[in-house]
């Protein structure tokens, strides 16, 4: 079982920043794919980052330049930094884990981009 625990959410204001964490279990998370996801309530759950084992990002066309997801093996983290935020980068974020077939979710952090 690997649990995902995450951080750094919060109240902003349109333009700012804001890095989130997800701390993961587990003695080979360097094998994980890792992913941020965001739910909004009524909408459908949005893919926004993704990191493989190797490395290789990618995004949602929405936050591409803006956001960018790292990866920290030696610390069991993944990271994504929110650049320019925007209202509409309002949401629930949530830390995904892919190991082989099995998926693992956190519980999510709110971010309110707001004035």
């Amino acid at each position: 079982q690997v649990q995902l625990v995450e951080s750094g959410g919060g109240l902003v204001q349109p333009g700012g920043s804001l890095r989130l964490s997800c701390a993961a279990s587990g003695s080979i998370f360097s094998a994980y794919i890792m992913a941020w996801y965001r739910q909004v309530p009524g909408k459908q759950r949005e893919l926004v980052a993704r990191i493989t084992s190797e490395g290789s990002t990618n995004y949602a066309d929405s936050v591409k330049g803006r956001f960018t997801i790292s990866r920290e093996n030696a610390k069991n983290t993944v990271y994504l930094q929110m650049n320019s935020l925007k209202p509409e980068d309002t949401a629930v974020y949530c830390c995904y884990a892919l190991f082989g077939l099995r998926t693992f979710w956190g519980q999510g952090t709110q971010v309110t981009v707001s004035s």
